[in-house]
C-alpha cells in the first residue's frame, strides 16, 4: 500500500471514529433523533466539544512528541514523561499555592513558564551525553520527569493537595462541556504554526553543527521548539490531564512508515495521534459501561504495548 493510500485511509478512519464518538454516551443519541432539541443540546453541549478536544489533544501531543525527539536526536522521548508534563504539574502547584484566585490564563501562563523551564533542563542534561548512547537520553529523561514528579508529590502531600494534583495526572475528557476546552484551540493553532517551521525541526534533528553549517539559526529553532511543546503540554494538562505515550508511539511508527521528511510527516502524525486517542477514549467509555475508564489508563496500556511492538517488531523503513 502506497503513502496517498495509506494517508487517505488514516484520514477516513479518523472520520469514521469521530462520526462514532458523537453517539457513544450514558445518554442515548441516534442520528434519526439530532432534530429534537434536546438531543441536539446534547450534540452541541457535550459530544461534540468532547470529540473536538479529543481530536485537539491526540494530534498537538503527537506533533510535539516528533518534535522534542528531533530536537533531542532519539527516538524514545516524549513531552509526558521527560520533565516536560511533570514541569507543568509543578507550574500548576506553584499557581494553587501562591496564586489561588488568578484566573485560568494566568494558571496556564504559570504551567507553560514551569514546562519551558523543565524542558530547557532537559535539553542542557541532553547535551552533555555523549550521542553514540542513545538510551541513555531515554533513561535520563525518564530520571528527570520522575524526580519532578516525586518532587511535585512530596510538596503536594505536605500542603495537603495530594488528590487535588492527581486530577491533572490521569486524561479524561468526561468533564469536558462546551465553554471548558477552548483554550486547547490554542494548542491547536500552536501546533499547526509548528509545521510552518517543520523543516528546520528536521534539520535540527541532523545535529548541531551541521544545522548551523546549513546556515540555520539553531538556538532559536530549538527555543521555538521548546515553546511548542511547553504551551501545548500545559494547555493540554490543564484542560484534561496527562496522556502517556502518544508523542512517544506516533512519531515512531509514522516515521517507520514514511521515513524522517518531517514536512510531510507532521499531517500525518497529526492524523495518527487524533485517531489513537479517540479510539481509546471510546474505549474508556465501553469497556465498563455506563461508567468510564480515564483515556490516560487505557492510552497507557494500548500505548506500552505499540511500545514493545516497536522495540522488538521488525523496522520497516519508509521508501
Amino acid at each position: 500500500m502506497n503513502r496517498v493510500a495509506t494517508t487517505l485511509m488514516a484520514l477516513l478512519v479518523l472520520l469514521v471514529i469521530a462520526a462514532l464518538s458523537l453517539f457513544v454516551g450514558v445518554i442515548d443519541l441516534q442520528p434519526k433523533n439530532l432534530f429534537n432539541p434536546e438531543q441536539l443540546e446534547l450534540l452541541l453541549v457535550s459530544r461534540l466539544p468532547r470529540t473536538l478536544a479529543v481530536l485537539i489533544t491526540g494530534s498537538a501531543l503527537a506533533v510535539c512528541g516528533t518534535i522534542i525527539q528531533l530536537l533531542v536526536r532519539n527516538r524514545f522521548v516524549e513531552p509526558m514523561t521527560a520533565g516536560t508534563g511533570q514541569g507543568t504539574m509543578l507550574g500548576i502547584l506553584i499557581a494553587i499555592l501562591y496564586f489561588p484566585s488568578a484566573s485560568l490564563i494566568v494558571q496556564i501562563c504559570i504551567a507553560a513558564t514551569m514546562a519551558l523551564i523543565s524542558s530547557i533542563g532537559l535539553m542542557l542534561i541532553v547535551i552533555k551525553l555523549p550521542a553514540t548512547k542513545p538510551l541513555y537520553i531515554a533513561l535520563v529523561g525518564l530520571i528527570y520527569g520522575g524526580i519532578i514528579g516525586a518532587a511535585v508529590t512530596f510538596v503536594a502531600y505536605q500542603a495537603d493537595l495530594l488528590q487535588y494534583i492527581e486530577i491533572w495526572t490521569t486524561g479524561e475528557f468526561s468533564g469536558v462541556l462546551q465553554g471548558r476546552y477552548e483554550t486547547l484551540w490554542i494548542a491547536a493553532i500552536v501546533a499547526l504554526l509548528a509545521y510552518l517551521i517543520a523543516d528546520q525541526f528536521a534539520i535540527v534533528g541532523m545535529g548541531r553543527t551541521t544545522a548551523i553549517s546549513l546556515g540555520l539559526n539553531y538556538n532559536q529553532v530549538v527555543v521555538l521548539g521548546l515553546i511548542t511543546i511547553s504551551i501545548v503540554t500545559a494547555l493540554t494538562v490543564v484542560t484534561v490531564g496527562m496522556i502517556p505515550f502518544v508523542g512517544l508511539v506516533i512519531p515512531n511508527i509514522v516515521s517507520r512508515l514514511y521515513g524522517d521528511n518531517a514536512r510531510l510527516t507532521v499531517p500525518i502524525t497529526a492524523f495518527f495521534g487524533a485517531s489513537l486517542v479517540l479510539i481509546c477514549d471510546i474505549i474508556g467509555r465501553l469497556v465498563r459501561y455506563p461508567f468510564e475508564i480515564p483515556v490516560g489508563t487505557i492510552m497507557g496500556i494500548i500505548g506500552a504495548l505499540i511500545f514493545l511492538w516497536i522495540l522488538y517488531g521488525r523496522e520497516r523503513h519508509a521508501r
